[in-house]
């Protein structure tokens, strides 16, 4: 009961002790922000991977992809590995360019990813109808333009005309592209298309966190404009190019994706490219992914690689984003956690004081039968409290930042007149945290044992001294 008593008087009474806990408390304090704070960047951006990769990707090496994707669907669904499968969906992904028209001038074209799709199927898979902003084709996806996106198209557009100066063949004639193979004595029916919203909204460089109006819209529903890629059948490469409406934009919040994505009808897509009854991939979501290994390895039976086929899961093919973050992450864990060991030097220095100041009150104490261990149990004692202390402290400090920190920066921000979340990189406006359970456990631990570690040297000097010397001790 003695040693907890001293232990528990040092803390009240040291000052000095008062440095520890605190160098304690910012460690802890710094790495649960950090950590929760790199996770929530971490699990928004996986879960955007994963839900625009779905689990598991089929895809052809060829430029012309392979041909009839439901015989390929239907000998999925009939291995042994169907049991596993909730949905399948064809795809086609291609390069191509965009060009936009922004009051009533069109813009340079920009290169950009064109994905064919089936909405309604496509939906199945996740990842793709709640990131729409129509609340009607997140309930349930269609390109088909609404009737307000309609209305503006047909209002608007006779009196546009398309650029003269996008190299393609034919693009000057005053009559809008059509299919090869169309006649143009047939009634335009243009397709619709889902557009990423940063190729249709550009973000203000003057936006902060409480500006209402962020973005400046270059496009709206109903608007026209101009996809071209290439040609997928035959050995030749040629230019093919339409027009197509804006029904809706695409939004996940993630820029790499919203300023590069165009999702179109599949058999839009098909027919501009030529690649009838094709597709580049097969995308499957499973109805558990830990089953992922086993159906991959069916799938590479089905389409070996010989035969021009590639099979992965999605964190396959982002591997290499993937294990940068976590390689990122445990550097940045290292680095940060060497405030936790200034910490421990603190302790180790303080203690050392400690055992010179109170030398002869070490010698009463073994005088009066305090064994060695006593004497050291009384200063490992005392580095325990102050690490659970100052562990205590910091844990609070740190859920308290992570859960106020969008109002931290937005202070900040207007204190320094500089936005710390720049919001042109990514079109969402709160820094995103996720605090786990298991970190905050183990960055506690961690500066616990820290401070007990570097709490044994002291306590070993203090058991060693011999009483009567210490009782000397001038």
């Amino acid at each position: 009961m003695y040693k907890f008593l001293l232990c528990w008087r040092y803390l009240l009474t040291r000052y000095l002790a008062l440095a520890c806990i605190i160098s304690v408390m910012l460690g802890v304090a710094t790495l649960i922000v950090v950590n929760s704070v790199m996770a929530g960047f971490s699990t928004k951006l996986k879960n955007r991977l994963h839900g625009l990769l779905s689990d598991v990707i089929v895809e052809s090496f060829m430029h012309d992809g392979f041909s009839d994707p439901q015989e390929k669907i239907d000998r999925i669904r009939k291995s042994r590995i169907g049991k596993d499968i909730q949905a399948m969906t064809p795809v086609i992904e291609i390069l191509g360019l965009v060009q936009i028209a922004y009051r009533g001038e069109w813009m340079q074209p920009r290169p950009v990813r064109l994905i064919g799709v089936d909405p309604i199927e496509r939906a199945k898979l996740g990842g793709f109808a709640e990131y729409l902003t129509d609340p009607q084709n997140r309930a349930n996806p269609d390109f088909r333009p609404n009737v307000e996106a309609k209305s503006r198209h047909d209002l608007v557009y006779p009196e546009i005309r398309l650029p003269s100066t996008l190299l393609l063949p034919g693009i000057g004639e005053k009559e809008p592209p059509v299919f090869p193979g169309d006649e143009k004595e047939k009634p335009r029916e243009l397709a619709g298309a889902f557009v990423g919203y940063a190729i249709g909204n550009m973000r203000s460089r003057t936006a902060t966190a409480e500006t209402k109006n962020k973005d400046i819209a270059i496009l709206q529903r109903g608007d026209e404009v101009i996809l071209s890629t290439v040609s997928g059948g035959g050995q030749r490469l040629v230019p093919v190019y339409s027009n197509i409406i804006v029904s809706d934009f695409f939004r996940s919040e993630m820029s790499e994706y919203d300023a590069n994505y165009i999702f179109v009808p599949f058999d839009w897509l098909q027919k501009l490219r030529t690649m009838d009854n094709r597709a580049t991939a097969v995308q499957i979501r499973l109805k558990d992914f830990n089953r992922a290994p086993e159906v991959v390895a069916e799938l590479r039976k089905l389409f070996p690689a010989e035969a021009g086929y590639q099979v992965e899961t999605w964190e396959d093919k982002q591997g290499a984003l993937l294990s940068a973050i976590a390689i990122e992450k445990g550097i940045l864990n290292v680095l940060l956690f060497l405030i936790v060991g200034v910490a421990g030097f603190g302790i180790l220095s303080i203690f050392a004081m400690i055992v010179v100041e109170k030398t002869r009150d070490i010698g009463v104490l073994k005088a009066l039968g305090a064994s060695k261990m006593g004497v050291m149990n009384i200063f490992l004692g005392y580095g325990l409290l102050l690490g659970l202390v100052g562990a205590g402290l910091g844990t609070a400090l740190g859920l308290t930042l992570t859960s106020y920190i969008n109002e931290i920066e937005h202070v900040l921000g207007r204190l320094t007149g500089h936005e710390l979340f720049d919001r042109s990189v990514y079109y969402f406006d709160s820094i995103p945290t996720d605090v786990q359970a298991w970190t905050v456990i183990l960055v506690n631990v961690g500066a616990v044992l820290i401070a007990v570690v570097f709490s044994v040297l002291p306590a070993l000097r203090a058991a060693s001294l011999h009483p009567v010397r210490a009782l000397r001790y001038e």
